[in-house]
């Protein structure tokens, strides 16, 4: 089974490709504002590497929605060339660290923020969306437990900066955990998109 993996969920993007476990490419990429350009360069080197893919993994998040939905749109233009099964992962799963069990926080903007608990590649909790007093009890009522965060947070200092590796992207996919969605992917949305609706005109 080889698996290329991306996650473009945060200002850190990572394409990395696995074969059975072992690790034959890996690369990570800034990008503050858009992830297109570095990601598609990044993986062209990465297919050099290894043309043929049986499985495409993406983070989907929670975390940039934009970043995230750039890594699907390659994902479904590399698969439908290779044939290959394309597979979502909750992006807190892939968090770098080698805790077994830990919490992940995010700021969801509008005075909101993430919440997710992991415990060996499974998500046991979340992603749920919490008012700060809610993520505040959520976490203490887990002491023991470190927490993480892909950017910093100024209500939660205290908070470990990771962020999430296509690498083990890859592996948790091979493993068949947090799988969030396969086939039609979509990033991991926390709440109803905001549309606003057109103005009525009254003659």
């Amino acid at each position: 089974m080889t698996t290329l993996a991306i996650d473009t969920s945060t200002t850190r993007g990572s394409v990395a490709i696995v074969e059975n476990g072992e690790l034959l490419f890996e690369e990570h990429f800034t990008a503050d504002r858009s992830h297109s350009s570095q990601l598609f360069s990044c993986l062209e080197r990465a297919l050099q590497t290894e043309p043929a893919c049986d499985q495409i993994v993406i983070g989907l998040g929670p975390g940039s929605y934009s970043g995230v939905r750039i890594a699907i749109s390659a994902a479904i233009g590399i698969g439908f060339g290779m044939n290959a099964r394309l597979v979502g992962i909750t992006s807190s799963a892939a968090i770098e660290t080698d805790a077994a069990h830990y919490q992940t926080i995010g700021d969801a903007r509008r005075g909101t923020f993430y919440y997710t608990r992991i415990r060996d590649g499974i998500t046991m909790e979340g992603p749920l969306l919490l008012t700060l007093g809610a993520l505040r009890n959520t976490v203490e009522s887990n002491p023991l437990l470190p927490v993480f965060a892909s950017e910093p947070i100024p209500d939660f200092p205290a908070a470990t900066l990771a962020r999430p590796s296509a690498a083990k992207l890859a592996r948790l996919a091979e493993r068949g955990l947090s799988i969030y969605s396969t086939g039609d992917l979509e990033p991991i949305y926390l709440r109803e998109p905001h549309i606003t609706q057109a103005k009525t005109v009254i003659p």
